[in-house]
């Protein structure tokens, strides 16, 4: 199996931080046309810091750069370099998360936020047929009633997500403080995702599956030091949106074939692969799909079926599965499979 072929398979995108695919060069593009100063001289010195010990060495720096984040034109423009990247390597379907928080801190109103990326959003519709949304994530380190807060300040505009999600440092901050947020995200009609298992252990899962009811368990490999986890995971078959580069790239891991990946499969979890935040991580989707193919030795017909896991967890209506599916099984046909 050649590279090109897994970067051709149709596929869809569900654990992608928007502001997580700020390349250096766009950061240093935006700061000048913004007039904003960097804590950086150059793109390689940039380049020479994506490096991490931990989720909180990768934060402080990706913080760092959303500052030249400014107006409509400028989250149009992340998301448009970001959807080029992502039609190259097989994405067909992609539900953005988004942080209004790290915005709104800054006086960037979330209207400015939302639409920029909906217009790139509906040009790349146009341009390629990639379908999808925004998923809307409180930092979860931040006080709840901010996150509230912010959940109201869109509520008039809930036609325009699809979801909420919950991200950002994960140890010290357990899911069940956010149980009224979710709530409200649910009488909005919102879907509901979080981010746990990653840095924490499987204490912080239960909670976000029994407490905030969520849908789609973003990381979540720590799921698998408790079996009765697994077990709820499985039978219920709630997807897991695993970031496999990203877990080498901030230490969850020390190499990609210690990846917990091919056991969660083995479990029988429903799991997806994505690229969390790709400009950090060294690479998108398709680059991820290369790397676990390559690592685990997977045969044609496992790569297929991760596909198919993306489109099966995601929340595209049942009308686009079906052709996502039509196309996957095309692709697969072409490939003598």
């Amino acid at each position: 199996m050649t590279i090109p072929d897994l970067l051709a398979l149709p596929k869809a995108e569900l654990h992608l931080h928007i502001e997580g695919t700020l390349e250096p060069e766009m950061v240093f593009a935006l700061a000048e046309r913004n007039g904003i100063s960097l804590p950086f001289d150059s793109v390689d010195e940039l380049r020479e810091r994506l490096e991490f010990t931990d989720l909180q060495s990768f934060l402080d720096l990706y913080f760092a750069c959303s500052i030249v984040l400014r107006t409509r034109a400028d989250f149009a423009d992340l998301a448009r370099a970001y959807l080029a990247r992502a039609h190259a390597q097989g994405v067909r379907h992609v539900e953005m998360f988004f942080d209004p928080q790290a915005h709104t801190s800054r006086g960037v109103a979330v209207d400015t936020v939302i639409d920029g990326l909906r217009d790139a959003l509906a040009e790349a519709n146009l341009e390629w047929g990639i379908t999808g949304g925004l998923i809307l994530c409180f930092l979860r380190d931040l006080p709840v009633e901010k996150a509230l807060e912010t959940l109201e300040s869109v509520a008039h505009r809930a036609g325009d997500l699809i979801g909420v999600g919950l991200d950002s440092t994960e140890v010290g901050y357990p899911p069940e403080l956010f149980e009224r947020v979710y709530r409200r995200a649910r009488e909005l009609g919102l879907h509901a995702v979080a981010h746990a298992g990653e840095e924490g252990g499987p204490e912080y899962v239960w909670p976000a599956l029994e407490v905030l009811g969520i849908e789609r368990l973003d990381h979540g490999i720590r799921s698998l030091e408790d079996p009765a986890l697994v077990e709820a995971l499985r039978e219920r078959q709630i997807p897991l949106t695993v970031c496999p580069l990203s877990t080498v790239r901030l230490r969850g891991v020390d190499t990609m074939a210690e990846h917990p990946l091919p056991r969660m499969l083995d479990a029988g979890l429903l799991v997806t692969v994505n690229s969390d935040d790709p400009s950090y991580f060294g690479g998108y989707i398709g680059d991820n799909y290369v790397a676990v193919q390559q690592a685990f030795d997977f045969d044609l017909s496992t790569m297929v079926m991760l596909a198919g896991n993306s489109v099966t967890a995601s929340f595209a209506s049942d009308e686009r599965k079906a052709e996502l599916r039509g196309e996957i099984a095309a692709w697969s046909a072409a490939q003598g499979a």
